[in-house]
């Protein structure tokens, strides 16, 4: 009985171990694809949030908890990922690509790409990350709703279920939370490029 379970013990050391050598080599092998694409996703975010940029570079001075500061009880639910000036031909700020993460979306965490000028005005949004129910919350990425962000210039934004005035973005039928969610993710990043940015002070 005892050599049974010794023996026992030794197969389970010896799968446990072979398990973990083979874990290890296929995260190896997929962390730079894995690495590569999601830079190559957000590149595409920002260039659809800045058409008109020549380039992207990292704002430097980015500090996450400066950021959690500045969008105040925003950040119960948001994060300000990363900032990206967004550059002319010339090497001139044109404005900024802010990414946030939103995690009240109805199937967990939003992440998006906000373009937002100099002045203020919102380029557009860019998804990154969006696990809604198909047919539903997933219609933010449609341009019936995405394109709404685009030319508002307001410190904030509401949803709303009727015809949407200035300021304001219609839900998207059935998924009023997903609809909440991205609009408080740009809510947070306006909240940032007035509080920290200098919001229309560079124009």
């Amino acid at each position: 009985m005892k050599n049974t379970l010794i023996k026992d013990a030794l197969i389970l050391t010896a799968i446990t171990l072979v398990s973990g050598i083979a874990l290890g080599f296929v995260y190896e092998v997929t962390k730079g694809p894995i690495a590569e694409q999601e830079y190559k996703a957000q590149q595409e975010a920002y260039a659809a949030v800045f058409e008109e940029a020549a380039s992207f570079e990292e704002y430097e001075e980015f500090d996450a908890d400066e950021a959690l500061e500045a969008i105040g009880d925003l950040a119960s639910q948001n994060t300000i990922d990363g900032v990206m000036l967004a550059l002319d031909e010339s090497g001139n700020t044109l404005g900024y690509v802010i990414t946030v993460s939103d995690t009240a979306g109805y199937g967990g965490t939003v992440t998006f790409s906000i373009g937002i000028t100099n002045d203020g005005t919102i380029n557009g949004i860019a998804f990154t990350t969006l696990n809604e129910t198909a047919g539903l919350g997933m219609k933010a990425k449609e341009e019936d709703f995405s394109s709404q962000f685009a030319g508002i210039n307001s410190e904030s934004l509401e949803v709303v279920k009727t015809t949407p005035g200035d300021g304001e973005i219609k839900a998207i039928s059935g998924a009023t939370i997903t609809s909440k969610a991205v609009t408080s993710g740009a809510n947070a990043a306006l909240s940032y490029f007035y509080n920290v940015l200098g919001g229309g002070a560079n124009e």
